[in-house]
C-alpha cells in the first residue's frame, strides 16, 4: 500500500510560547517523510492568530516557501478537545497527527508514524515523548512512573511497537475513519490553556474507538519520538501534585463517558505493579545512599493520593452532571485531485489511498 498523506495538527494558545510554536513547526517541515500539510489552530487568542497568520500567511514577513502550513481559529469552545477537532475538520490528509506547541519532532517522526499503517486494521499510532527539563536535569525527587505529569512518555509503558490501549495525544496520530466513527475529541475533558491541567481526552476517544471498531489496532512505537519542553514551574512538587489530582477529576470524566472498567482498566495495572514497583525502587536507593531515593518514593505516594481524591471529587461531581459533550462533527475532506493520480475519488472508509 502506498503510504498515507500526513497532515499535522498543531494547537497553539499563548503568545509566551511564540519561538517554541515556531519551532514545533520547523520540525515538521524538517521530516524525511514530507507532510501533506501543517495545521495551525488558535484557541480562542485574536492577538496569537494575527500573529501567526502575518507570519506564515500571504504576503506576510516570513511567507515565501511557506505554503504547506495553515493558520486556523478554534472554531469550538475554548480547549484542547475542540482545538484538535477544528484541525481535523480542516484536514485533507488520510492520517491525522498531533504535536504539541511545545515539542520538535525527531526527523523520522512521521516516518514510523506512516509505516505502521501499512496495516489497514490499524487505526490509531503513538510516539515517545522525551522531557527536556528548564534546569537541564531530571529533579531528583521526579520518579520516572510519573512523566505523564509533564506529558512524557512515563516508565511503565512497554518497549517498542506494542498494541496498547490509548495512545498518548501530544505525540500522536490517527487515521481519519477514527474520527468519522467517534465524532472526535470529547469536550470538557481535555486542556483549557493553562487554566485546569486536564487531560484523557485521547483515552476517552481510544476508548470509544476500540468500541466503535472492536477490531481496530491501536500501537505505540517509541521510534516516533519527541522532545516536549517542561519549564520551570512544572519540575516543582506543587504542580506535581496539582496535575496529579487533575488527572484523577479527568479518569473520573472518563469513566463516567466510557464506564469504569475501561476507563481504568490500564491504571489498575500500574497501580497494582508499576508503582510499587518505583517505590520500592526509591526506598532501595535511599537505603544504599543515592540522591532523591526517599523523594522519589515520597512523590509516587504523595502522586497516588492526590489522583485519587481528585477521582473522588470528580465521581462526585460527574454523577450529576451529562458527561463529556461533542462539540465539533468531524467530517471528512471534499476529494481532491490528488488524492489519486488518475483524478478526484471519494475519501474511503479506511482513509488510504
Amino acid at each position: 500500500m502506498p503510504r498515507p498523506r500526513m497532515s499535522v495538527v498543531i494547537c497553539a494558545y499563548t503568545e509566551d510560547r511564540w519561538d517554541d510554536i515556531l519551532a514545533a513547526v520547523d520540525s515538521v517541515r524538517g521530516q524525511s517523510l514530507p507532510a501533506h500539510e501543517t495545521l495551525l489552530v488558535v484557541d480562542h487568542n485574536p492577538a496569537l492568530l494575527r500573529r501567526l497568520t502575518t507570519h506564515y500567511g500571504d504576503g506576510g514577513p516570513g511567507a515565501a516557501g511557506r505554503e504547506d502550513v495553515r493558520v486556523l481559529a478554534n472554531a469550538g469552545p475554548r480547549g484542547l478537545s475542540a482545538g484538535r477537532n477544528t484541525g481535523v475538520t480542516a484536514s485533507t490528509g488520510e492520517v491525522i497527527a498531533f504535536l504539541d506547541d511545545d515539542a520538535v519532532a525527531e526527523r523520522d517522526w512521521l516516518h514510523h508514524f506512516a509505516a505502521a499503517y501499512a496495516d489497514p486494521r490499524v487505526l490509531a499510532v503513538g510516539g515517545r515523548t522525551v522531557p527536556v527539563w528548564a534546569s537541564r536535569r531530571r529533579p531528583p525527587w521526579f520518579p520516572e512512573e510519573f512523566d505523564w505529569v509533564v506529558g512524557c512518555t512515563y516508565r511503565g509503558l512497554p518497549p517498542g511497537r506494542v498494541r496498547v490501549r490509548n495512545v498518548l495525544g501530544g505525540n500522536a496520530s490517527f487515521r481519519r475513519e477514527a474520527f468519522e466513527v467517534t465524532g472526535g475529541f470529547a469536550t470538557g475533558i481535555g486542556r483549557d490553556g493553562d487554566r485546569r491541567p486536564l487531560s484523557c481526552e485521547e483515552t476517552e476517544l481510544c476508548i470509544r474507538l476500540s468500541r466503535a471498531r472492536p477490531d481496530a489496532v491501536l500501537l505505540i512505537d517509541d521510534r516516533a519520538v519527541i522532545h516536549h519542553k517542561v519549564p520551570p514551574a512544572r519540575e516543582r512538587f506543587a504542580y506535581f501534585r496539582a496535575r496529579a489530582y487533575a488527572e484523577g477529576l479527568s479518569k473520573a470524566l472518563v469513566a463516567r463517558s466510557v464506564g469504569a472498567r475501561a476507563g481504568l482498566s490500564t491504571e489498575r495495572r500500574y497501580t497494582t505493579r508499576v508503582l510499587p514497583a518505583g517505590i520500592a525502587r526509591g526506598l532501595r536507593d535511599a537505603l544504599l545512599g543515592r540522591p532523591g531515593g526517599a523523594g522519589r518514593a515520597g512523590a509516587i505516594v504523595a502522586g497516588v493520593a492526590a489522583a485519587a481524591s481528585g477521582y473522588a471529587v470528580g465521581a462526585s461531581r460527574a454523577r450529576g452532571t451529562g458527561g463529556a459533550r461533542f462539540a465539533v462533527a468531524v467530517r471528512p475532506p471534499e476529494p481532491t485531485r490528488d488524492n489519486t493520480a488518475g483524478g478526484p475519488r471519494p475519501q474511503t472508509r479506511e482513509g488510504a489511498a
